[in-house]
C-alpha cells in the first residue's frame, strides 16, 4: 500500500541539488534556484527567437506574434497600473512571464519554484520595494514621508506596519495557492495514477497557475498606482 503522507513529504521538501565551495564557504543550491535558472534560460531563449531581424515593413510570421503578445500584455498591465505607473510597466511584464512559467512547471513533472516559500518572499519583497520607489519618484522623499501620516497622523504606526503586511500578504498568497494546487495534485496521483490527474492539471496547474500570476501583478499594479497616484 503506498504511504500517501511519506510520499507528499517527500515531493513537498525543497531538495539541494548540488553545494558549490568557495574556500571554506558552502552555498546550496536548491531545487527552486536550479528550477528558476532553467525558466530565466527557457525565456531567454523565447526572447532571443522571437526578437531577433526585427523590421519595420514586410513582417515575418514570427515577428507579428511578438508584436501581438507585447502589444496584449502591455495593454493588460498598462491598464492596471494606470498612466502614472507606466515607467514599471516592463519590471511587470518580467514579473507575470515569470511566474506564469513557474506557476505552470507542474505541468511538465517539475516541482514550481514558486512552492519554495523563499522564492515567493523574494518576488514580494522586491515587488513592495518597488512601489516604495514608485511613490518617492512621484512625491519626493519628504512626500513620501508624510505619507506614512495620511490621513490623520493617528493611524502613522498603522501605515508603517502596511510596509511588513503587503509583502507578506502577496507573498503567502502566491506560496499558500501554489502549495494548494501542488498538494491537491500529488494526493490526486497518488489515490488515481492514471487518466484523471491530467484532467485536473488543467486546472490546477495550468489555469490556477496563470490565474495566481495575474492576482501577483494585478495587486503589486494596485500598490503602485496607489502610490503614485
Amino acid at each position: 500500500m503506498v504511504d500517501i503522507a511519506a510520499e507528499l513529504q517527500e515531493q513537498l521538501n525543497i531538495e539541494t541539488v548540488f553545494t558549490a565551495r568557495i574556500g571554506n564557504l558552502e552555498i546550496p543550491f536548491s531545487e527552486s534556484t536550479v528550477a528558476t535558472w532553467i525558466i530565466i534560460g527557457i525565456v531567454l531563449v523565447v526572447c532571443l527567437i522571437l526578437g531577433t531581424n526585427l523590421r519595420v515593413r514586410g513582417i515575418s510570421k514570427r515577428q507579428a506574434a511578438a508584436e501581438f503578445i507585447v502589444t496584449k500584455l502591455e495593454s493588460l498591465v498598462g491598464d492596471m497600473v494606470g498612466e502614472e505607473g507606466k515607467a514599471f510597466v516592463p519590471y511587470l511584464l518580467a514579473v507575470f512571464i515569470f511566474l506564469l512559467f513557474s506557476n505552470t512547471f507542474g505541468i511538465f513533472g517539475f516541482k514550481p519554484p514558486t512552492k519554495d516559500l523563499n522564492v515567493t518572499a523574494a518576488l514580494a519583497i522586491l515587488s513592495i520595494i518597488i512601489v516604495q520607489i514608485a511613490n518617492i519618484r512621484a512625491n519626493n522623499p519628504w512626500g513620501w514621508i508624510k505619507s506614512f501620516a495620511k490621513p490623520i497622523a493617528v493611524v502613522t504606526p498603522i501605515n508603517i506596519l502596511e510596509l511588513v503586511i503587503k509583502p507578506l500578504s502577496l507573498c503567502m498568497r502566491l506560496f499558500g495557492n501554489v502549495l494548494g494546487a501542488f498538494i491537491i495534485m500529488e494526493l490526486i496521483k497518488s489515490v488515481v495514477p492514471v487518466a484523471l490527474p491530467a484532467v485536473f492539471s488543467l486546472y490546477f496547474d495550468l489555469f490556477d497557475g496563470i490565474l495566481q500570476a495575474y492576482v501577483f501583478v494585478f495587486l503589486t499594479s494596485l500598490y503602485i498606482k496607489e502610490a503614485v497616484e
